[in-house]
Parts: C-alpha cells; structure tokens; sequence
C-alpha cells in the first residue's frame, strides 16, 4: 500500500513538474517573441503577454465573465434588478484591474508622479460612479458613497486588517507619525461636512440658505483640495524620510525569516527565470488603464440607472445602496490588499491603504465632485445630513483613539468592525429625506442661537 501510494505520488510529482515546465517554456517563448524582428510576430505577442499579466494578476479576475453579461443586460434592457446585479459583480474586478494597472505604470514614471497617478486612479471606480450619478443629478447617490467609502476604510477595512495582522501576531507596531498625521486629516475633513450643516441649521429661516451653503462649500472644497496636494508634498518632498522609515522597518527581519526568504528564493529561482519582464511597458500598462476605465464607465452608467429600479423593488435605500453596496465594489481590491499585507505584519502599508484611501476620497475626490458641479450646473454640496455627518466624526474619533498608541490587536480590529455593522444597520433602516428637511436639524441643534 506504501509503495502504490509513493508510485502515485512520484506520478502526480512528474504531472506537476511537467505542466510547470510547459508552463514556463510558454511564458519563454512568448517572451522570446516580443523581441522579435518581425513586426507580424512582435506585436501580437506584446499583446498576448499583456493579456496573459493583466488577467493572472488578481484571483477576482474570474469574474470579468459579468463585464459583457452586464453590458448586453443593460444594453439590451433586462430586468433593472438583474442589470444591477451583473453590473455590480463587474466593477469588482475592474476595480483590481485599475489598481494593478496603475501600480504598473507607477514602477516607471517615478515616485512623485507615481503618487499622483495612484492618488488618482486608486479610487477610480468611486470617481466614475459617482460622476455618472453627478450627471444623473443624483445627489444623495454621490453623497453617499463618497461617506461610505471613507467609512467602508476606516472601519471594515482597517478592522479587518487588525484582525489579520492579531492573529499572526500578538501586537503589532506602526508608525505613530504617520498615522496621526493621516487621522489629523481626516478630523479636518470631518469638521469641514459638520461646519455645512450646522451653519444650514442656523440658517434655515434665511431664503438665500441654499445659496450660502454652495458657496460655503465650493470655497471648502478649494481649501480641501489645497491641503491634499500640500499632503502630497508633505509625502513626497519634505517630509519623506517619515514614511521612508516606515517603509525600511517592514522589510526589517528576524535571521530566521530571513533564511526562510532566501531558501524560497532558491526554490523559486526557475520560475524567475521565465518572468524576464517583470513589469509591463507604460504604454502597454495606460492601454489596459484607459481599456478598463471605459469599461468601468459603461457598467457605472448601467449600473446608475437601475438603482431607481432597485430601491422600488427590494425596499431599500438610496442612502443604503450607496453608502453600503457602492464601496464594496470600488474597494474590493483595496480590501483584499490591505489585509494581506496586514497579514504579513506590514501595518505601516496597510495604514496607507486604509488610511490614506479614505483620506483621498475625503480630501481629493469629495471636493473635485463638489468643483465638478459646479462646472456642469449642478448642485453638489458638503452639506450632509445631522445624522450622516455625527456618524462620520464619530468613525473618526474612534479611529484616532485607537491607532494614537501606534500599536493594533485583534480586540481594537473587532470594535471597528462592530461599528461599521452598526452603521450598517443603522443606515438600512434610515430613509431616503431630503436635505431641506430642517426639523429634525432644529431639534438635535436646538441650543444654537437663531434655531
């Protein structure tokens, strides 16, 4: 029995080693190909290797088989609920698919550009939904998933990223710098969605509120969008040795691990060898960039005009859906990332994916949105509802509470993450009101003059 069970297992070794071969020499040769004098041989096998890195870079690539379902579906005008669906499924490898080209691209433009481009792309997918409910005059639509994104990263994500890195781990350490420097952003961010409703509730018997409240809010979006790009310089230029050290002590490795790593670097040597090109061109890595960005556009677009189907058929919210729903799909590779570098007790890295997206949203895209309507004619604001805005300083506060001692456990992981289910709960039974609603406003502010 001993023998037949080694027999077969030498058997299934050979399978394995033989199919890994194949695989390799294939990856040669199409390697070998791109080189090619023949232009007829070169570029298709340019083509063919861009495919073949873009569709293995993520596990969630599987369902790219949604991308042309949804769009027959929405094209072709089947039930609003179904196109909803296949939409939704869609965006969530193309948001994977954003992110893997645009760290593509970054290897070869350099950091400060590099920065720029992930500050921007990184949260594309929110971006492009969100612009396409602008233009749908969708306002609680954007309002709400931009609030939901931040929340989705600060709370779920970073939580899960607790928890991960408490399981490997007894306590992790971060960097505290950082870390206060993104969370005192983040305060600032929280202020500046608190000052718009409260001055509406002070206002409210004024006739031209509406009016002050857009003026107030395009002249905060410009401040935000300043103090972002002065982050980028902080980042970047002046301050950079912060985050270099941050970055130098989680390649910091005890001498086993260390031997553990280069005995897997052996292993992995011949495999190595095939991947000659590591890293696609930059015109190779903005095709796939602007390929999956129209994409993206077309689902969100499907996926926009089927919401108003979905709230009168499954009883929910336009608040829920897009403070709850939306973000799972734009963060979805953000998420998975974030907790596996958690994972391998890299938290300064998993701050800055958690972190430091949320701040994107609430410092960059937030304000762009707010500028873009009023470029278009539209009326987007700062001003969230009492309710909205409470939840979100409360998140912050939170969170600045926990990460103020520069050190994360499972236990801190699972508050967050039992907040974010509250909101959630909260926020499906909340109902869809208007932002000229001012009773409730008066009621929770009561004690300001004037209300």
């Amino acid at each position: 029995m001993s023998s037949n069970f080694r027999n077969r297992r030498a058997d299934a070794d050979e399978r394995t080693s033989l199919l890994g071969r194949v695989g390799r020499d294939t990856t040669r040769a199409i390697v070998n190909a791109q080189h090619d004098s023949r232009f007829w041989v070169r570029y298709p096998a340019r083509a063919l290797r861009i495919t073949e890195r873009t569709l293995l870079s993520n596990y969630v690539n599987i369902f790219l088989v949604f991308v042309p379902i949804g769009i027959i579906a929405g094209a072709t005008g089947w039930n609003p609920t179904v196109v909803f669906v296949l939409n939704f499924c869609a965006i969530i490898p193309l948001a994977a698919l954003l992110s893997f080209a645009t760290e593509e691209i970054s290897v070869h433009v350099g950091e400060t550009l590099g920065g720029l481009l992930n500050a921007t792309f990184g949260n594309a997918v929110e971006l492009i939904v969100s612009i396409v409910a602008l233009k749908n005059n969708e306002i609680r639509i954007v309002q709400s998933s931009m609030l939901g994104s931040i929340l989705s990263n600060i709370l779920l994500v970073l939580g899960c990223c607790f928890i991960a890195g408490g399981v490997v781990k007894q306590e992790q350490d971060f960097n505290r710098t950082v870390a206060s420097t993104m969370s005192s952003l983040m305060a600032v961010s929280s202020a500046s969605l608190i000052i718009p409703a409260t001055l509406y509730a002070v206002m409210t018997s004024s006739p031209e509120s509406d009016r002050n409240i857009l003026i107030l809010s395009h002249g905060t979006a410009i401040i935000l969008l300043i103090l972002y790009i002065m982050y980028l310089v902080f980042q970047l230029k002046t301050h950079s040795n912060l985050f270099e050290a941050s970055s130098e002590s989680e390649h910091h490795t005890d001498p086993e691990s260390a031997n553990n790593e280069g005995q897997e670097d052996v292993n992995n040597g011949v495999q190595e060898e095939a991947e000659e090109d590591e890293h696609m061109s930059t015109w190779g890595a903005a095709g796939v960039l602007v390929l999956v960005t129209l994409l993206v556009a077309v689902c969100a677009e499907y996926l926009v005009d089927s919401i108003e189907s979905v709230v009168e058929t499954a009883h929910i919210s336009k608040t829920f859906i897009g403070l709850i729903l939306l973000p799972i799909v734009g963060n979805a590779a953000e998420h998975v990332t974030a907790v596996v570098v958690a994972s391998k007790n890299k938290m300064d890295l998993a701050l800055g994916v958690a972190i430091g997206s949320s701040m994107q949203i609430a410092l960059l895209v937030t304000p762009f949105l707010v500028i873009l309507g009023w470029i278009i004619g539209r009326d987007m604001t700062l001003h969230f509802e009492v309710f909205e805005t409470v939840v979100f300083f409360l998140s912050v506060l939170v969170v600045n509470y926990l990460i103020q001692d520069g050190k994360s456990n499972y236990l801190e992981g699972a508050m967050l993450i039992g907040l974010y289910a509250i909101i959630a709960l909260a926020f499906y039974v909340y109902p869809d009101v208007q932002n000229t609603s001012p009773p409730c406003i008066n009621s929770t502010l009561g004690f300001l003059p004037g209300v």
